[in-house]
């Protein structure tokens, strides 16, 4: 039977697609708090099931009204920090901690981990009447335990009608006033058809930028045929899977900091493109099972986001376990640059993406300075070679297993030797 990709079609098919086979659940519009930009009953149904202790105790603090409070102190917090670093790190409420998201563990050592993991509750909301003001409606939200933290505008070739003229919807009748399309309080917005995929991760009206998120075809733009249905199915089958969707919140999409043309400090929401993923992915894939001592090259054109890749990809690599759940396959990882402006930028993204302190040291002085960060156990280290000189030395370190990436280096390389991605 042929997919159905009117526009309404494309709707339906993706919903079925999630709640069948992705575990989500569906929810109706009716459901949504458009002031607060929550489905508070989902919120507290994940709470209740998770952090019921901890509920108790601020419904003495706060009495009948405490679902309330909760709800305007997390959205506080979103309107301040941001929905990723509260899915990441919770809130705190009179002294109470509560989690929105239980990320997926890294290892089976702790089964309590996978149990609370398994209570996340995934859900998909079509036709979402966002406005406060009016009936407006998007095509499809995504919600992770109540939160908002994806929305979908689908479009249909058949009505004439592509990915283009929902990034003009996006543009021009999704105002960011709106609190759902406030900076921060979703992580990213995709705009899609069945042929292409294009994303973003700020409104700001008619300056709205969009980027591909495209799997490629043939070395060239666009998405590849796809013998088993359309060709943007990648994304509600692959992307939006529970664990995927999971890893994107804990270990891609980042609030950071930028200078602009004018020297000053901008936020910036950085979400990765289909490329970026695929390339961590896959070396992450294949240092798990291939353990240590492989060795991989990888091409990126200008402005294809090699900084972004490689800053995403030592951070994981710290914590990357064997296939056994219960080892770190390497202690240490060294980024080595060859160009100062790239070892600053690098060095710059993995400082801000770093969630823990003490983990990151850049090597600025001279090759002892990076001999004790080795000996110290900093876990990512970037080096820029030949500074007052900086050599990499031999350092003798129990188990040590070091990874070192090079960036912007492919023409010094000799592609035969290594993994190509």
């Amino acid at each position: 039977m042929a997919t159905d990709t009117s526009e309404k079609g494309l709707e339906s098919f993706i919903t079925n697609h999630l709640v069948s086979a992705n575990g989500y659940v569906q929810r109706e519009f009716t459901e949504y708090d458009r002031e607060l930009c929550l489905d508070l009953s989902l919120l507290f149904e994940f709470l209740e099931s998770t952090q019921a202790d901890e509920l108790v105790r601020l419904k003495r603090l706060h009495g009948d009204s405490y679902q309330q409070k909760i709800a305007r102190r997390l959205i506080d917090r979103i309107k301040g920090k941001g929905v990723i670093e509260v899915l990441r790190r919770g809130i705190v409420d009179n002294g109470v901690t509560l989690k929105f998201l239980f990320d997926k563990p890294v290892s089976d050592l702790n089964p309590s981990s996978h149990e609370r993991y398994a209570k996340n509750i995934f859900s998909v909301m079509r036709q979402l009447h966002f406005s406060q003001s009016t009936e407006q409606s998007l095509d499809l939200g995504i919600f992770i335990n109540g939160i908002p933290v994806i929305t979908f505008e689908l479009k249909n070739e058949l009505t004439k009608q592509s990915y283009q003229d929902a990034i003009r919807q996006y543009r021009q009748d999704r105002s960011p006033r709106e609190p759902l399309f406030g900076f921060g309080r979703c992580i990213v917005h995709f705009a899609v058809d069945s042929e292409q995929v294009y994303m973003t991760t700020h409104l700001l009206g008619d300056k709205t930028y969009f980027l591909p998120f495209n799997k490629g075809a043939d070395h060239a733009a666009g998405n590849p045929v796809n013998p088993n249905g359309i060709k943007t199915s990648y994304l509600w089958e692959d992307i939006l899977t529970k664990d995927s969707l999971t890893n994107l919140v804990e270990n891609f999409a980042s609030l950071v900091e930028e200078t602009n043309e004018d020297d000053k400090k901008i936020k910036k929401l950085l979400f990765p493109r289909y490329h970026q993923l695929d390339v961590v992915s896959k070396l992450l894939a294949s240092a798990q099972g291939e353990g240590a001592g492989r060795r991989y090259l990888i091409q990126h054109s200008a402005g294809s986001g090699k900084s972004n890749s490689i800053a995403w990809l030592a951070h994981q690599l710290v914590d990357l376990h064997d296939e056994s759940g219960n080892n770190t396959i390497f202690d240490t990882i060294i980024v080595v640059t060859d160009r100062t402006v790239l070892n600053s930028q690098i060095s710059e993204n993995l400082r801000q993406f770093t969630q823990v302190d003490g983990v990151f040291e850049d090597i600025d002085k001279s090759s002892k300075q990076l001999k004790e960060a080795l000996q110290d156990g900093k876990k990512i280290i970037t080096v820029l070679p030949g500074h007052d000189p900086v050599q990499i030395p031999i350092v003798e370190k129990k188990s040590a297993q070091v990874l070192s990436i090079h960036g912007d280096i492919a023409n010094l390389m000799d592609s035969e030797s290594y993994e190509t991605f």
